[in-house]
């Protein structure tokens, strides 16, 4: 219940504090050349400020895919479904999607390659009420995960927007999350992507087929020289010819912010 509240407080102190989305010229003509219809934040935590593209979408509610995943890990160490981000998820035998699922895996692994039936029964060790309330407690979207513990981030209710996305990822970041610490660090070390000299890049993609089009995701944080920035990006999904766009337009957008 403290934890809850204290979520409650911070959401509402964030509200608060909330800045417009700054519209960058220079990244429209890259979703333009891209030809799709998309949105992209970037949350610089310390001043609050808010820049990007495409500001009605940006407060626009998707439902988060796979970049769940990293809501899911918090949620899933913090209630003891899990030991650790090592601990192996036994392989059924049965075909998967991808080959890169057709193993014993645990959570660094799963969130690397995206391991959708790992993650389906980590939410099923979770259970439905422990899974609402800690959703609840997240401030995760529109915090409705129906009555399907192993399916509501992929088909929906759940729903959030880019704009909630970079908020969530900046208190992750942050370890300010309604959390245990040492939880938080985890799911921050399985999160890292790449690294160079003065930056660090964290992210998750996403793809949801739910609805036509799909809705495609790509967000994350990055430190560089000792500053915190969230992103997000979404956008319309047309095939898996789309797949490598997130992260391609998700970079190219960064970079013509300055970062990266």
């Amino acid at each position: 219940m403290k934890h809850l509240l204290l979520s409650l407080l911070l959401s509402l102190c964030a509200t608060a504090r909330a800045a417009p989305l700054e519209e960058v010229p220079a990244l429209a003509p890259l979703f333009a050349a891209a030809g799709v219809d998309a949105t992209f934040v970037l949350h610089d935590v310390a001043s609050g400020g808010l820049r990007g593209y495409n500001a009605p979408r940006a407060a626009t509610r998707f439902v988060p895919a796979s970049t769940f995943k990293i809501a899911n890990s918090l949620i899933g160490l913090d209630s003891g479904a899990v030991a650790s981000v090592d601990e192996l998820f036994r392989y059924d035998g049965q075909p998967r999607m991808l080959d890169s699922w057709e193993r014993d895996m645990g959570l660094r692994e799963a969130i690397r390659v995206s391991n959708v039936p790992v993650y389906q029964e980590l939410a099923r060790r979770i259970g439905l009420a422990r899974m609402r309330s800690q959703v609840a407690a997240l401030q995760y979207g529109n915090g409705e995960i129906g009555a399907v513990v192993d399916r509501f981030w992929l088909d929906g209710p759940l729903a959030i927007s880019a704009l909630e996305q970079t908020r969530f990822l900046a208190r992750l970041a942050q370890g300010h999350l309604p959390l245990p610490a040492a939880v938080q660090a985890q799911v921050r070390e399985i999160c890292l992507l790449e690294q160079g000299p003065g930056w660090k890049l964290y992210g998750k993609t996403g793809w949801g087929t739910a609805r036509e089009p799909g809705i495609g995701w790509w967000v994350g944080w990055l430190e560089q020289d000792g500053r915190l920035y969230s992103f997000a990006l979404n956008m319309d999904m047309r095939g898996e010819q789309d797949l490598p766009r997130r992260i391609e337009l998700g970079k190219a957008s960064l970079r013509a912010l300055g970062l990266l």
